[in-house]
């Protein structure tokens, strides 16, 4: 199977280069300067599987022909993406890895009745620089959903599988919603500029993380969302914390996100605006925000977008206290 991936980030490389390391027959669809440091240099991963050098061809388009194309950009730029590739997609099984809900929406009006398949991922991995990533955790590749065509998922799942733990589900866009959740709170270290751990080591910040959960599960009810557990991850466990204490549910998200990585683990949001690119905040907290209109609003996740905004226009990060400041909650006060 000849797979190609676009986008060299965080998860695309990871999973390009894992694919390749595994002997797939991987090209890798990058920026120009990205892709000239590839062919040179290889693709260098750090992390949990320790340091590997991966060598796999690197370039600035796709050539026609791909059997499967996995779409790593974020979900602002899918819809340029596929237009500047859209002869060479035809025929392909495309599949999404990006955060939020609007993907597999985006992908299919972009290409109507292309085969398709929605999917999540939940390991973790950090852009550090063109060609070097870090990959942080592990997890698993959930995919299901979507128009498969005469493409079997079982051989789908026996090549991605080569190198990743791959699972096939039947809600996924359930599990989707819930894995919003997860990503809600990737805004805290993107305004202070910092990583998971040094965000979370802060209460102060595990408290506004629960708040933004409080406020957007009381929607998702509103709304007759049925979230789905996702593995190791269950609805359970987001409901239980949001409706402790906040004090009580603040020290064990510490404990939890202080201990994700050995590693410095950006947010996909800080990644971004670490690399000067636009972040993908409007379809993480904006998602809450559009889904408070007519229910009572989503003031805390409106907030977080519009900070987030801040910081990616005026190219500075602000300080734990002008965040607290900024949602409204003074310092050591529960909300």
């Amino acid at each position: 199977m000849k797979i190609s991936v676009i986008g060299a980030g965080a998860i695309g490389a990871l999973v390009g280069g894992y694919l390749a390391g595994q002997g797939g027959d991987v090209t890798l669809i990058a920026r120009p300067a990205e892709a000239a440091v590839i062919n040179r240099d290889g693709l260098i991963i750090d992390g949990v599987r320790g340091r590997k050098v991966i060598r796999l061809p690197a370039a600035a388009r796709l050539e026609a022909g791909s059997d499967l194309v996995i779409l790593a950009m974020k979900t602002q730029d899918i819809a340029e993406a596929i237009a500047a590739n859209r002869a060479a997609l035809a025929g392909a099984l495309i599949i999404g890895v990006q955060n939020g809900l609007r993907a597999d929406e985006i992908i299919a009006q972009a290409l109507p009745g292309a085969k398709h398949l929605a999917s999540i991922v939940m390991f973790g991995a950090t852009y550090l620089e063109p060609g070097r990533v870090t990959h942080n955790f592990e997890g698993d590749w959930l995919v299901g959903g979507g128009i498969m065509g005469n493409v079997s998922l079982e051989g789908i799942v026996e090549v991605l599988g080569k190198a990743l733990t791959v699972r096939t589900v039947a809600d996924i866009r359930g599990m989707k919603w819930l894995k919003l959740f997860l990503n809600l709170n990737n805004c805290l270290p993107a305004l202070l500029g910092r990583s998971m751990q040094e965000t979370f080591a802060d209460r102060e910040m595990c408290r506004l993380a629960i708040s933004l959960w409080r406020e957007a599960l009381v929607l998702v009810d509103k709304a007759g969302i049925e979230l789905a557990d996702l593995p190791d991850f269950p609805v359970g466990r987001l409901r239980g914390l949001a409706g402790m204490p906040l004090d009580e549910a603040a020290g064990i998200y510490s404990g939890i996100m202080t201990g994700l990585s050995r590693e410095p683990l950006y947010g996909s949001v800080l990644q971004s605006i670490k690399r000067g690119r636009p972040s993908e905040i409007d379809y993480i907290n904006g998602e809450v925000a559009r889904l408070g209109a007519g229910r009572g609003g989503a003031p805390l996740n409106e907030k977080a977008v519009n900070m987030v905004h801040r910081v990616e226009r005026e190219g500075c990060f602000l300080s734990a206290a002008e965040v607290r400041e900024g949602f409204g909650v003074p310092s050591g006060v529960a909300k």
